[in-house]
């Protein structure tokens, strides 16, 4: 998934993005695979790290997803979670 982080979202940090689509995938009642070991939490990778206070127009995402969702029911459930500065541009194919 290709999302942006503009306007006040800029100023959230990497743990707290990564937070956000947490919740929201809950919220829209996604159903994320769990990570194994100690500490399970729901598994969503992130292609990189942006600074505090910088915008983006192109950062990736990655969710592991417990069965099938369509491109289109994802992203309609998923941005209806997100705040105002959180814009969900593409969704690729699963792997």
């Amino acid at each position: 998934m290709v999302f942006s982080k503009k306007g006040g979202m800029k100023f959230i940090s990497h743990l707290d993005l990564v937070r956000l689509f947490q919740r929201a995938a809950r919220r829209a009642q996604i159903s994320l695979v769990i990570s194994q070991g100690f500490s399970p939490r729901p598994k969503i990778s992130f292609k990189r790290a942006l600074k505090l206070g910088v915008e983006s127009e192109a950062e990736e995402a990655t969710f592991h997803t417990k069965g099938f969702i369509s491109k289109e029911d994802f992203g309609k459930r998923l941005q209806a979670q997100l705040p105002e500065g959180i814009t969900i541009r593409k969704i690729g194919e699963t792997i």
